[in-house]
């Protein structure tokens, strides 16, 4: 009873600041009943609304745009592929002072006890992102319907001052829409899987790019990391340095602040090869695993940023935890130093890697080889890429001698 009271007064605070808002603008507003949906379900009930048609850009443009996005996938020696990547690193965002925001967004679903989730994860999360996007854009007052642009030109230099779009607005609203977007997915699987007594969850680890800024929301294990330039030892014999920098930090459930929230729950830890919650997974956060929600698994994805990136970072690696069974982070970036300097050569080595656009089969291949035996994805974002010496070129010539 309170919820539905709650819902009507934000209803009416929120028609009170579209009039205010939208008589400055001309913009057409969300219709109440849209709004309302969302805020009762979030994302998924704005797309099966009759009244949010509007606000939904078609699943066929949004989803999983795969051409523009540097990956790979195999399947190794699992009987089953439950990995699922998705990219697009050219997403519009047009909702500010009708301007476009254009930013990069990958992700990689490591699935286990099925693909229902990674598969859910991978065909929904862009859209659903979009949609919190807009709708939390909407509720800072920074939405202006493109339709709008040309009304009122007179007026502008007043409706600049009076919404003026930071940086920091810009941050709060994507990382709004981020967290959201996780849970939007956990909530439907959720309640998807009331009466299949299923068992499947997956990873999620997601980053997104803007301009130069970088933002990270996982759980799970799969990682991310940065391949940067520095003054380290050279590895392998390879005059380009650079070093790994894990930007992510597993969630196991021996981590000091993930027992005590399992244990709080009734849960324990035990292990069994690797520690795992009530003996039975080896992760503390995760979509979908219904069953052990009750006892501390949580799908609140642990935010990391805005992370602002220098010149230094060549490479930025985001891969299921398959690949690091059998390799380390340093490997990939050694990987990653090859590939440039083999840009520059014929000649090719155990570490090397044909072409950039090869990173990701580089990497995947490089731990199956080294004996992993699960699902492997990676995912490479060219951050920089600087011209090499020509005594860089001879130094690693030498070293291959």
């Amino acid at each position: 009873m309170m919820r539905g009271f709650n819902i009507v007064i934000l209803l009416l605070l929120f028609n009170k600041f579209c009039y205010v808002i939208c008589n400055i603008y001309n913009v057409v507003s969300p219709p109440s009943p849209c709004f309302k949906a969302y805020v009762d379900a979030g994302a998924s009930a704005v797309f099966g609304s009759t009244n949010c048609n509007k606000w939904i850009l078609g699943s066929e443009i949004l989803r999983n745009k795969m051409e523009n996005c540097n990956f790979a996938t195999i399947q190794g020696h699992r009987d089953y592929q439950e990995d699922r990547v998705v990219c697009d690193l050219d997403m519009k965002l047009g909702f500010l002072l009708g301007e476009e925001v254009t930013l990069s967004i990958a992700a990689i679903f490591d699935g286990h006890g099925g693909s229902e989730v990674s598969e859910l994860a991978s065909m929904k999360f862009l859209d659903y992102f979009q949609v919190n996007a807009l709708f939390n854009a909407y509720q800072h007052g920074l939405y202006l319907d493109q339709e709008s642009e040309e009304a009122d030109r007179h007026n502008s230099t007043l409706q600049r001052s009076l919404v003026k779009v930071d940086d920091k607005s810009l941050h709060d609203i994507l990382e709004e829409a981020l967290r959201r977007t996780f849970k939007d997915i956990d909530s439907e699987f959720s309640v998807e899987s009331a009466n299949k007594k299923s068992v499947a969850g997956s990873t999620g680890i997601v980053i997104i790019l803007l301009n130069d800024e970088l933002l990270i929301g996982h759980l799970g294990d799969s990682r991310a990391l940065l391949c940067r330039k520095g003054s380290q030892s050279h590895h392998q014999g390879l005059p380009l340095e650079l070093y790994a920098e894990q930007l992510t930090v597993d969630h196991h459930p021996d981590r000091a602040e993930e027992k005590a929230r399992i244990e709080r729950a009734g849960g324990f830890v035990r292990v069994w090869g690797v520690p795992r919650v009530n003996g039975i997974l080896a992760i503390s956060r995760a979509l979908g695993d219904v069953f052990l929600k009750k006892y501390g698994v949580i799908a609140e994805p642990e935010i990391i940023g805005w992370r602002t990136l220098t010149a230094q970072e060549r490479h930025l690696v985001i891969a299921s935890d398959g690949i690091f069974e059998s390799t380390t982070p340093q490997h990939v970036c050694d990987l990653m130093a090859s590939a440039d300097i083999q840009g520059k050569m014929a000649s090719k080595t155990m570490y090397s890697c044909s072409s950039s656009s090869s990173l990701p089969d580089c990497i995947v291949n490089a731990a199956f080889r080294r004996g992993s035996t699960d699902n492997l994805s990676a995912i490479v974002i060219l951050l920089r890429l600087d011209s090499l010496s020509q005594q860089d070129v001879e130094n690693f010539d030498k070293s291959e001698l």
